[in-house]
Parts: structure tokens; sequence; C-alpha cells
């Protein structure tokens, strides 16, 4: 599997809107010959990756509450069948004009989420949240040193994972190792979403490639939620939360995430990932009065760290490139 080089971020497609899963946010016009903005290209698509964080993290915590209603497998199937409603509604994608490679492309995406979504549920049905999310973390951070062409990302990877280690308390021994599993399976998965969402994002103008690989995502697990939770999938009050869900967790963040990444290389991007247990460790302080040991606290601190080191370096390289230019 080729990898996006870390020093050449997507490119928008020619012609040219987040859930954890939105219209069309503004895309970077093309560079003139002056060259980008200095300091500002890659401050946009960090926002963009902030809020998909957020979004996705408060949309995984009001997942864990529903899953008592309809299971895991369950509450997957109206993230993905809900966003995937949404989107093709948005968007109305054209069917008609693509290559071969375009369709593969996003059929793997849509797999990619299919099994992504499926994977870490099953995981946070068995394992505390936060951990789970430490765990799923690793994918993109191995990622971000496989993709990697340059030294120093090679320290804000390093960086990054031992803050995602000391957010862990050290170890994970006392977790069900068939939670750990599906964890891990979990981060194998972001990795390749990863890596397709920029791919899909070239070939597909605004979010049609992520509608359509949410489509694809939606008819792969649908059957898994029928057999676990059957006619509990009806119920007014499980749909509208399962509503609530996709909004927040796939439809916002999906798309937030491909618009970042036409303007971000993978592994800076896959260390802006390493943000996420930060993020849910901060929501469960604000909204759960979740009080933040000294060691939770230093983990944050050097995951920030590693994501403020990522994003200096890009635009220490844009700026270089606009010199050059």
């Amino acid at each position: 599997m080729n990898l996006p080089s870390a020093d050449q971020p997507a490119s928008a497609p020619a012609t040219t809107p987040v859930a954890a899963p939105t219209p069309t946010p503004a895309v970077a016009a093309a560079p003139t010959s002056a060259g980008p903005p200095r300091g500002r290209g890659a401050l946009g698509p960090v926002g963009l990756v902030l809020a998909g964080g957020i979004s996705v993290q408060f949309g995984a915590a009001l997942a864990v509450s529903l899953m008592p209603r309809a299971g895991a497998f369950g509450v997957v199937t109206l993230r993905l069948v809900v966003a995937a409603v949404v989107l093709l509604i948005v968007c109305r994608p054209r069917l008609r004009g693509h290559s071969r490679t375009d369709w593969g492309t996003v059929i793997v995406f849509g797999i990619t989420m299919a099994a992504m979504n499926g994977l870490f549920y099953q995981a946070v049905d068995r394992i505390p949240l936060g951990p789970a999310v430490t765990l799923e973390v690793l994918g993109p951070l191995a990622l971000s040193v496989l993709a990697s062409r340059r030294a120093v990302n090679l320290l804000w990877a390093g960086l990054a994972l031992g803050g995602v280690f000391l957010l862990s308390g050290g170890g994970f021994g006392d977790l069900d190792p068939v939670g750990v599993a599906f964890a891990l399976g979990a981060g194998a998965m972001w990795a390749t979403y990863i890596v397709f969402s920029a791919r899909t994002g070239r070939r597909f103008p605004q979010a049609d490639g992520l509608a359509l690989a949410l489509a694809v995502a939606a008819v792969l697990i649908l059957p898994f939620g029928i057999v676990e939770s059957g006619a509990r999938l009806l119920d007014p009050v499980t749909i509208a939360l399962g509503a609530a869900i996709a909004v927040l967790s796939s439809v916002l963040p999906y798309t937030l995430e491909l618009l970042a990444l036409r303007r971000l290389p993978a592994s800076t991007f896959a260390i802006l990932m390493s943000l996420e247990p930060g993020i849910a460790a901060t929501a469960g302080f604000l909204v759960l009065s979740q009080a933040l040991s000294i060691t939770e606290a230093l983990a944050i601190a050097l995951v920030i760290a590693a994501s403020m080191g990522a994003v200096r370096t890009q635009v220490g390289r844009g700026k270089a490139k606009a010199a050059q230019g």
C-alpha cells in the first residue's frame, strides 16, 4: 500500500463540506504566483481536525450510553445508516463519470469505515472509553512513522506515543484482552481510513466520495445490526439518539477530516489524531467532573506538544517553499 508522502499534502480536486461525522467549508484557494499565505496555510486544516475530534468524542460518550438499549452493532448501524442518508441527500453525488479506480477507492474506503466503527464499538462495549481511544490512536501514530520522510516527525510521533501511554496509566494489563484486540484492530482500520480518505478527497468533488463510501459502510454493517438488535432499532427514542450520534460521530468528523486531508500530509494528520485521548479526558473533566491526575495532565501536555510540533514543522516547510517560489 503506497502511503501519502509526509512532504506532499493532498491536493484539492479541480472542481471542488463533519460525526463524529457537512456542508462545504471553504477550501483554500489555489496558490497565486506569490505562493501560499504565510503561516496560515496549515492552521485551517488543523482547526478542522480539532473540531472533528471534539465532535467525535462527545458522540462516542453518547453512543456508550445508548448501547444498553440497542447493542454495539445496533448503535453502529444507526450511526452509519443515518449518516449515509444525510450526506446522500445533501451531496446528491453523481454515479456516472467515475473510473474503476474511483469506484475501487470508494468501496475500500467504505469497507474501512464499516470495519473501523464496528471494531471500535465492540471495544468500548468491553473496556472503558479512555483506554479504547488510547489504543485506537496507536494506528494513526504508526502511520505517522511509516508515512514520514522527515526525521523530525519521528520525534513528534515518539513524544505523542509517550503521552498516549502515560494517559493509559502505564499499561493495559487489567483490561479485557478481547476488548484490547478490538481496539487495536480499530486503530489499524483508522490508519487505513486516513489513507483512503485522502485518496477519496482527491478523486471526488466536495464530499461526494464520502457520501458514497458511507453508503457502502451502511450496507455492510446493516445485517449485523439487524441480527443483534432487531426491532429495537425501530424504537423512536433509539432512532433519535442514533441520529444524534451519526451527526456527532460520522457526518461532522468524517467530512472535516476529508477536507483537512486535502491540505495536510498524512503523517501530520496522524500525529494530530493523538489529541483524541486528551480531548476525551478534557470532556470527562468538563462534563463529568472527572479530575485529572498529575500523570494524566502530563500525558495530555506531551500529546499537545507533539501536535504543536507537527503543525509548526508543516508551517515552516510551507514558508520555506513559498520563499523558494
